[in-house]
């Protein structure tokens, strides 16, 4: 049954002309096992942003600049699943949070993670960056530390320059010991405003 649901839906595709919507296809993709990987977009006062994820929760956050979009989606089809398919209505709760805390109606994520894009001290220091509280700041040193490298600043930068969660495991939140910005993934003109949003003294 399910897939003739999807084998009518994919010949409705193939009919459907250029400037009509497409038919959806994620629920009977779903109900047939081809769907792993679920995305969608969500417009934010940081530019629009690609959210994706699995069985297991959020896998990915990205920042669609440019050609992005392309390049997001073959990795994850390369290192999570090549089922990767846009499913909007799936990806509801992490749209509804993060339009909540781009409005400052919202201090803490709830939101499930998978975390299989990273390992390692990567994913320790990301973990550590996780724990950082709403409003607060730790310094590149801090967090190596936490992530039981005292000496791993460095290691812990690159590892910040590849969150594949930015905002919800906020790297934002992360600065030099002198409170320099540092870097950041997506622009330090992002990072900025997501430390405004929070109230960064100071960034006032």
């Amino acid at each position: 049954m399910t897939d003739d649901l999807l084998e009518r839906a994919l010949a409705q595709a193939a009919h459907t002309p250029d400037a009509a919507p497409l038919p959806d296809l994620s629920a009977p993709a779903a109900a047939a096992g081809l769907l792993d990987v679920a995305y969608t977009r969500l417009d934010s006062p940081v530019g629009t942003l690609l959210l994706a994820s699995t069985i297991l929760g959020l896998v990915r956050l990205a920042y669609l600049d440019g050609d992005a979009e392309d390049a997001v989606l073959e990795d994850l089809a390369e290192r999570v699943s090549p089922r990767v398919l846009s499913a909007p209505r799936r990806l509801d709760e992490p749209r509804r949070e993060l339009e909540q805390y781009f409005e400052g109606r919202r201090r803490r994520f709830e939101l499930p993670l998978d975390w299989r894009l990273t390992g390692g001290f990567g994913r320790r220091v990301l973990e550590a960056t996780a724990a950082i509280p709403y409003a607060s700041v730790r310094s590149y040193r801090e967090v190596a530390a936490a992530a039981g490298s005292p000496r791993g600043s460095r290691a812990a930068g690159n590892a910040l320059g590849h969150n594949p969660l930015p905002i919800i495991v906020p790297c934002h939140r992360v600065l030099h010991a002198d409170g320099g910005l540092g870097g950041y993934t997506g622009g330090l003109e992002r990072k900025q405003y997501l430390l405004r949003v929070e109230g960064h003294l100071t960034l006032a």
